[in-house]
């Protein structure tokens, strides 16, 4: 049963374009030049076409590169384009940084709810960002990608939170909604917004806060 004793709030917060910026044109090129398939970066491409499956860890690295590149993959090069895929998705944002790191400061409690492969999980494993937060839950672990509402309910299980005790930030509006639908504290991410000022002012408002 959750927890409702604590007045200390969850911040969940997705992973990419959130903590990290999207990929650059410059990263796009270098994947698409090993790979040897252009506009990867295009959602109709091989590299999205399949990209559930892998983060949902339905996939090995060996078998989403050979649907990307349309032909078998060796381990040894599958690998490479994990390295390359992992490192145009590490520039990370530096203001939603300083948050973390003021609502760490605070005592706040921090989690991830990412989806990522596992080759990619590995890669970021001690990465800086991650001693921010103390829960980090990766779609090809849980085998659950969201905006399946089951990843949500994992994520509050394992918390022990109760849905109005966490506040979602996430740049999908589809994933917000499914937060939202739980009873989650969901926040569409803009880049171009001051987060700090979005979350303080989201909880002047939310019900919970008021509790």
């Amino acid at each position: 049963m959750a927890r409702t004793d604590s007045t200390r709030r969850w911040y969940l917060f997705d992973y990419g374009n959130v903590i990290s910026t999207a990929p650059t044109p410059e990263d796009w090129d270098r994947l698409a030049e090993a790979t040897g398939v252009d506009r990867l970066q295009d959602r109709g491409s091989s590299y999205w076409r399949h990209r559930i499956a892998y983060d949902a860890g339905s996939l090995t690295s060996d078998e989403y590169w050979s649907l990307v590149q349309g032909r078998r993959v060796s381990p040894a090069r599958s690998a490479w384009f994990d390295v390359l895929d992992a490192h145009q998705w590490s520039h990370l944002n530096v203001e939603v940084l300083d948050v973390l790191e003021d609502l760490e400061a605070r005592g706040e409690r921090l989690a991830v709810l990412s989806n990522m492969p596992a080759a990619m999980v590995v890669q970021f494993a001690g990465a800086p960002w991650t001693r921010l937060v103390g829960h980090s839950f990766f779609s090809s672990s849980l085998r659950l990608v969201k905006p399946a509402p089951a990843s949500f309910e994992h994520v509050l299980a394992d918390l022990q939170a109760a849905p109005e005790q966490v506040t979602f930030v996430d740049d999908s509006p589809a994933n917000v909604a499914a937060a939202r639908s739980l009873g989650i504290h969901g926040l569409l991410f803009e880049p171009s917004s001051d987060l700090s000022r979005v979350l303080a002012q989201s909880l002047a408002v939310s019900p919970a806060s008021r509790d």
